[in-house]
This record gives structure tokens, C-alpha cells and sequence, in this order.
């Protein structure tokens, strides 16, 4: 928060230790909302434009990842409204394989080590999870990554999402089992081999 009143201030060095400390995380969490590495470094680029072009209004009051998240969650809400009007699909998550198989369960039948020659391992296993979250819907993957990656607070996710404490519990509720639903196959493949 300190970093940010200097930015408010227009404290150029200050902007550029708040890039360094966040472009990672930012990056990591728009690539798992819109899929696309590259597009996840253009709105991680777009929300610090608005965080400059903001830094006049900045009031400390919540935690500033807080304030930056819930700009980025507009950022890329944003960027999948538009990706949807154009009618671009997320081959990943939403596509089958050219077996006709859904990617999800190709994907959890090939790491299962039901496939001849796969064996079981941790990258694997995060490919499977990527696949799911993936999966789930907008605002579900939000709350998710949210939660489990930056260890925000349901009240902060609220703050983000423009959402009550307890829809964002019942959101991640949702989410959680639609993970479970997905990966449920996986982990009994996974729980036989042991």
C-alpha cells in the first residue's frame, strides 16, 4: 500500500517496484482466466495502464492487491466478452480431440496410465488440474485462483468480484465440486494404481 501512495504521488521508481512485485502473478493469473499466454501479458500490461492512469483516485483502504485484482478482473472480463462477440473458442478446454473424446477425459485417461506407456507423475497430474480449472466458468475460475493461488480472503474476493461474502463462498462451493465432478475419474484411476 506504502508503494502505491508513492506511485499516487507520481513516484515513477515506485510504479516500477509495483510491476516487478505483481507483473508475475498477474501474468500466471490472467493466462489460467483467458488460456492464452500471450493475451494474458497484454491485460496484465492493460490493468497496470489502468492502475497509472488511476493512481490519482487510489484511497487506501483495503489491501491494494485487493484494489489491482478487482482491475484486473475487469480487464479480463472484459477480454472473454470480447473473445466471445468474435466467436474465438478455447480449443482446451471446450474442443475435442480428433478421436472425438472430450480433452478432459482424454486428458485424465492418458495420465491415469490407462494409456499404453503413461505413467503417473506431477506434471501430469497438473496438466489434468489446468484442464479442469479451465473447465469451469468465469467467474468460478476467478474465485478459484483467487483463493488458491494469491490466498485471498472470501471478503477480498468479494471486494474483487462485486460480490457478497457469501455468494463467494457459494461460488467456490460450486466450483470445488465441478472440479471434483471432473477430476473424480483421474483420482480413482489414480487411488487403483496405489
Amino acid at each position: 500500500m506504502r508503494l502505491m501512495l508513492r506511485v499516487r504521488d507520481d513516484d515513477a521508481s515506485a510504479f516500477e517496484q509495483l510491476m516487478c512485485s505483481y507483473q508475475d502473478r498477474l501474468v500466471r493469473l490472467m493466462t489460467h482466466l483467458v488460456g492464452r499466454r500471450d493475451m494474458a501479458e497484454d491485460l496484465a500490461q492493460e490493468t497496470f495502464l489502468r492502475v497509472f492512469r488511476s493512481r490519482h483516485r487510489y484511497v487506501p483502504g483495503s489491501k491494494f492487491s485487493t484494489w489491482l485484482y478487482t482491475i484486473a478482473h475487469n480487464v479480463a472480463s472484459n477480454a472473454l466478452r470480447g473473445l466471445s462477440r468474435r466467436r474465438e473458442v478455447n480449443l482446451v478446454s471446450r474442443e475435442s480431440d480428433e478421436t472425438g473424446g472430450n480433452l478432459i477425459e482424454v486428458a485424465a485417461l492418458a495420465a491415469s496410465g490407462l494409456m499404453p506407456t503413461r505413467q503417473l507423475d506431477k506434471a501430469e497430474l497438473c496438466e489434468v488440474v489446468k484442464i479442469a480449472v479451465a473447465a469451469l466458468n468465469e467467474r468460478q475460475r476467478m474465485a478459484v485462483l483467487l483463493n488458491k493461488f494469491e490466498h485471498l480472503s472470501y471478503e477480498e474476493i468479494a471486494d474483487v468480484m462485486g460480490m457478497s461474502p457469501s455468494a463467494v463462498k457459494s461460488l467456490l462451493s460450486r466450483a470445488r465440486a465441478s472440479l471434483r465432478e471432473l477430476l473424480d475419474p483421474y483420482l480413482q484411476q489414480g487411488d487403483a494404481d496405489v
